[in-house]
């Protein structure tokens, strides 16, 4: 533990004696990859957020399944039940059923299984926003942020649709300027990055303006391959070690430590040196939903 430590305490962010007596843990003290995040946000005019995860949970207990077990007997109905391999027909994920008939679809004619299998995953990722597990901290973050003048987008591989239904049954849709999700063409999904630049182009920003919030390895290449910088939100320490793994430098397990100073010196809701000269002011109207 106390190696693990030993650059905070050079910082000046961890006392010696706290490490040397064990009373460091995780989400306790401000750690290396709370104050990376807080450097990306402060350099940040705005903020892409991945839907599934970073705001909610979409399909918590497993409820993706049903879902996933549709589209296979639907490929199955179709004759091409033999594109799916053994694990693709084991996962949990619609989006790997929908990944696996698209790749087949380059060499195979499927007439109108893609788009069949497209109708059934929104229907099954509007639904599940009815009854979404809300991120902890997602919302107060979301409203800090917006109040900080920081135009927000969501970035997501699932439905806009989903993401706009779950935001607006919560009362956050206002804030965000652009909703970009999935389209047609599942190989556009991320780690694609086409999403996050129709989200820039969205917003008449550049990449090195915005930072993304994602949960998973292919948010991580995404926000690479776009050029912007990445912040990792694992829900456990399970999640976090892949977002490392994939080359997160900044991962949180919880939002508070981005929240922790917004009452000292700056009033309620204050993130440390957020710019606020954004273009276009707060908010907007949802496009490419």
């Amino acid at each position: 533990m106390a190696a693990d430590f030993e650059g905070l305490v050079e910082e000046g962010l961890v006392e010696e004696g706290l490490v040397e007596e064990g009373l460091v843990e995780e989400g306790l003290v401000e750690d290396r990859d709370a104050g990376a995040a807080r450097r990306l946000l402060a350099d940040a005019r705005c903020v892409l957020f991945d839907f599934d995860g970073p705001i909610c949970r979409l399909f918590p207990e497993n409820r993706s399944r049903p879902v996933a077990d549709e589209l296979r007997e639907k490929t199955d109905e179709f004759g091409a039940g033999d594109v799916l391999t053994a694990q693709e027909r084991a996962d949990k994920d619609p989006h790997v059923v929908l990944r696996a008939v698209h790749r087949a679809g380059r060499h195979r004619a499927m007439p109108g299984l893609l788009e069949t299998l497209e109708e059934l995953v929104v229907t099954g990722e509007v639904r599940a926003a009815r009854t979404a597990w809300p991120t902890p901290d997602a919302d107060t973050l979301i409203d800090l942020l917006s109040r900080r003048r920081t135009r927000l987008a969501v970035v997501t591989n699932n439905s806009p649709l989903a993401a706009e239904a779950y935001l607006g049954q919560e009362g956050l849709l206002h804030h965000f300027a652009v909703i970009e999700g999935r389209t047609a063409d599942p190989g556009r999904m991320k780690p694609d990055p086409d999403v996050v630049f129709r989200a820039l182009r969205g917003l008449r920003l550049r990449p090195e303006d915005a930072v993304m919030i994602g949960d998973t390895g292919t948010d991580v290449e995404a926000a690479g391959r776009a050029g912007v910088g990445f912040i990792g939100y694992g829900r456990n320490s399970e999640k976090r070690g892949r977002l490392r793994a994939a080359g997160a430098e900044a991962v949180l397990g919880s939002y508070a430590p981005l929240l922790q100073r917004a009452a000292v010196g700056r009033g309620a809701g204050a993130v440390p040196g957020l710019k606020t000269g954004c273009v276009q002011g707060e908010g907007g109207s949802p496009e490419g939903a």
